[in-house]
């Protein structure tokens, strides 16, 4: 997969961990981990990069005697999501136009 696609996709995907409420970063892993395996580094590299793109603030709170930064998604995040579906849908009708042959091929038995 293209690197700039994938870091695209995960920077979406974490806005959408935090996007009901704010979270830290071994509760967004554990949050993914369903779907997509999230290194720490690679969660705190993203969540730097969305903090200084204005897509979510960083707040810290003790917590068990020591600090835990929490994460909230702004408004910018938001839209970033919203744009990333709009996109999505224009990347699927994509996909269908480029399979179709396939989709034919397959229905009708030909190779």
């Amino acid at each position: 997969m293209d690197i700039q696609l994938k870091r695209g996709l995960l920077d979406v995907c974490v806005l959408a961990a935090i996007r009901d409420e704010d979270s830290y970063g071994y509760k967004i892993i554990k949050d993914m981990k369903p779907y997509i395996e999230l290194s720490e580094s690679t969660l705190y590299t993203i969540l730097k990069r969305l903090e200084t793109a204005g897509m979510l603030t960083v707040r810290s709170a003790e917590h068990d005697g020591r600090l835990r930064k929490y994460y909230h998604i702004t408004e910018t995040g938001i839209r970033r999501i919203d744009d990333f579906k709009n996109e999505w849908r224009e990347i699927m009708s994509i996909y269908q136009f480029v399979t179709k042959e396939e989709q034919h091929d397959s229905k009708t038995g030909i190779s």
